[in-house]
């Protein structure tokens, strides 16, 4: 039987940089070790030779059963270069390095390891079904795609996603509505710029309206307020003409007070019938009730409490969670992965050892209904 550390250590040296992704290898990996230790498996297709992958164990007819999720893909190394061998694995100073150390092979490993430890150690109530993607990248276009393309997901009692969070539970996230926005106007020359129609002009009209934005929400409890940012500007073509086409990008990021149909209706009606507009990701907002007892459960198995300080916690970033709880119906779902949050993307990323190894502790408490042991 591999343990955690060593489980990390392959899947990071597997190269699945997204673009292209290439997960097939990682997931063939993790799920023939799933088949070996008595779980069904299934791999879903996505895009090509890409896969996911979905495994159960101890399924029942009176209990539903935990999903687990996590991600194979991982961003580009990015240009500064790193000081060890991104995909080595590494060792030193009680860190582990390596791209997706800690977004999220980490996290994934341990969800397989203690999913594979807790029949070895009792019975699981309603068993645990693993939903491991490919595609989460680039806004999670491989879940959005498996819950078209698979109908045996199943019913669920609560949602671990195993992201970073330095082991530190999460009952939430922002949602996010990612959308490019482009105008279209008349070229001429620069000298005559009457006889042309400016397109940068109406991208920066629109922009310093996007500025002054109000989302026209309350406040969520949990997730605070939405907000707003323009994070990429395009136009022209040289300096002597008058360009005929711009654009720009918004990233909004929402909470559970704000419907995205009517935000997009929103801005379209503020800008006017000129802009032209795109949807390039949309994702809801995760939020789960901090006494739901699926979440009293998990602060069980981690050893804290709700009157902990920090709690409830959101998180700034979006998981595939923003997909799979709406899929199963709304169910209490929580981020929680042994991956340090400030270390993901970056060069020279890497996780604590300590920390991947106390996560599998923690999800096999979970799927045990068991306590944190006090020191």
């Amino acid at each position: 039987m591999i343990n955690v550390l060593d489980l990390t250590k392959r899947l990071i040296a597997m190269d699945t940089v997204n673009p292209p992704g290439n997960e097939y290898f990682a997931a063939k990996y993790v799920g023939e070790l799933l088949e070996e230790n008595g779980f069904d498996v299934e791999y879903v297709p996505f895009e090509g030779k890409r896969i996911h992958v979905i495994a159960g164990k101890g399924f029942s007819e009176t209990d539903l059963p935990i999903v687990f999720t996590g991600h194979f893909d991982t961003v580009p190394l990015g240009a500064e270069k790193w000081s060890v061998d991104p995909f080595g694995g590494e060792e030193k100073n009680g860190k582990l390095y390596g791209r997706g150390s800690s977004d999220m092979k980490s996290g994934v490993a341990a969800m397989v390891i203690a999913a594979i430890n807790a029949f070895s150690l009792g019975s699981p109530e309603g068993g645990v079904r693993l939903v491991l993607t490919a595609g989460e990248e680039l806004g999670c276009q491989g879940a959005k795609d498996l819950i078209k393309t698979y109908p045996r997901l199943g019913k669920a009692s609560g949602i671990v996603v195993g992201e970073p969070t330095a082991n530190i539970p999460a009952i939430g996230h922002k949602g996010g509505l990612y959308l490019n926005l482009s105008f279209s106007g008349v070229t001429a020359h620069s000298s005559m710029p009457h006889l042309g129609e400016n397109a940068i002009y109406k991208a920066a009209k629109a922009i310093s309206k996007i500025e002054q934005f109000d989302f026209e929400v309350e406040e969520d409890d949990l997730l605070g307020l939405p907000t707003v940012n323009v994070g990429k500007v395009f136009g022209g073509q040289n300096i002597n003409s008058v360009p005929d086409y711009a654009e720009f990008t918004i990233d909004a990021r929402t909470t559970t007070k704000v419907d995205h149909d009517k935000l997009l209706a929103k801005i379209k009606d503020e800008l006017g019938e000129e802009v032209s507009i795109e949807t390039l990701t949309d994702l809801i907002a995760v939020s789960t009730e901090e006494k739901d007892p699926f979440v009293q459960r998990v602060y069980n198995a981690c050893g804290i409490s709700e009157n902990t300080p920090g709690y409830p916690k959101a998180l700034p970033y979006l998981t595939d969670g923003s997909v799979l709880q709406g899929a199963y119906g709304g169910i209490p779902t929580v981020i929680l992965g042994p991956g340090q949050p400030e270390m993901a993307h970056q060069t020279d990323e890497f996780c604590y050892i300590d920390k991947i190894e106390k996560v599998v502790e923690i999800y096999t408490n979970i799927l045990l209904k068991k306590n944190a042991v006090t020191q």
